[in-house]
């Protein structure tokens, strides 16, 4: 292992830990790729990724093309001879004349149980469709999104309360540890790699906050995992009164004969709103440009006992 040269690709959180999992096992990238510094925060300042942020702390080179698809960019990973390049939610497209220049090709840590959830949010669309479980794969790349065959699939179940925030992080340990592990078996050709089964595939499009909006005409059941699958990002919302309130934390219930976007209740114990079917219970909610409060606090601010948010 020690002999080869890899370089690794990722950009946010779930992408540090497999670097960090690299490098604690002692497999240090010759090189970073990682995302052009963004505007972050409110005052919009240039921040630099968690990637970014690790590979300078640990003396790593960094590379920040703003895309792969021009001779710069390929002529920077040429350049490094890399025998690997493993990739971790990078956010940027490879093209075919990157994927062919590592010798043994590029290999992608994905956040579910390919072919199932191929694409950009497939934590939260795991969520969305009530599956039971999800997990990683290491696939090898080629032209497709997500397409490539894969190495090895490691599940985990979905917990019934679980966040998306909470899977997340629990997947990405998962992805760091899974590739330490089986990175010598695939780069000594110990561990090949199988084709996915095409017609069990399904695709996670990217997070659109328009998903994330509250539509109160669908079952309590399906809204209470539109709350888990948008949480942290970018926050289930309705509206009120031109207020646009978030919610972050909600159960189903029974509900009762009251049309879709009546508040049934108001009280310490949750919002409680009519839906298509049953009843969601908001217990943590957060008014525009207001810390997230409970939902006895939130009640106090604005009791919306009676209303329609229809």
């Amino acid at each position: 292992m020690n002999d080869k040269r890899i370089v690794f690709a990722g950009t946010p959180a779930f992408a540090l830990a497999s670097l960090q999992a690299m490098v604690e096992a002692g497999i240090r990238p010759v090189a970073v790729f990682t995302q052009p510094d963004r505007p972050a925060g409110r005052g919009k300042k240039l921040t630099a990724s968690p990637v970014k942020q690790y590979a300078l702390e640990q003396g790593i080179d960094v590379l920040q093309p703003e895309s792969l698809r021009n001779e710069d960019a390929a002529q920077q990973l040429a350049d490094l001879q890399p025998d690997l390049l493993v990739v971790a939610a990078y956010g940027l497209i490879l093209p075919q004349q990157i994927i062919d220049i590592p010798k043994h090709g590029c290999l992608n840590v994905h956040a579910s149980l390919l072919p199932r959830w191929r694409g950009a949010a497939p934590i939260q669309a795991a969520i969305l469709a009530a599956d039971q479980e999800t997990g990683i794969s290491l696939m090898s790349m080629n032209a497709g999104l997500d397409t490539g065959p894969v190495y090895v699939r490691e599940a985990v179940q979905i917990g019934d309360e679980e966040t998306a925030g909470e899977l997340h992080d629990r997947l990405a340990w998962l992805g760091g540890h899974a590739l330490v592990n089986y990175l010598p078996a695939i780069l000594s050709g110990d561990m090949l790699a199988e084709e996915q089964d095409e017609s069990q595939s399904c695709y996670a499009h990217k997070i659109d906050k328009a998903a994330a909006t509250i539509d109160w005409r669908l079952s309590a059941v399906q809204l209470e995992r539109v709350v888990r699958a948008y949480n942290p990002v970018p926050g289930s919302r309705f509206e009120y009164d031109n207020l646009l309130i978030k919610c972050w934390e909600a159960d189903a219930i029974a509900g009762t004969d009251a049309a879709p976007g009546t508040v049934i209740a108001s009280s310490r114990d949750g919002v409680v709103v009519a839906c298509g079917d049953g009843a969601l219970r908001m217990k943590v909610l957060q008014r525009p440009g207001k810390k997230r409060v409970n939902a006895q606090q939130f009640s106090e601010q604005l009791n919306l006992t009676g209303r329609c948010l229809l």
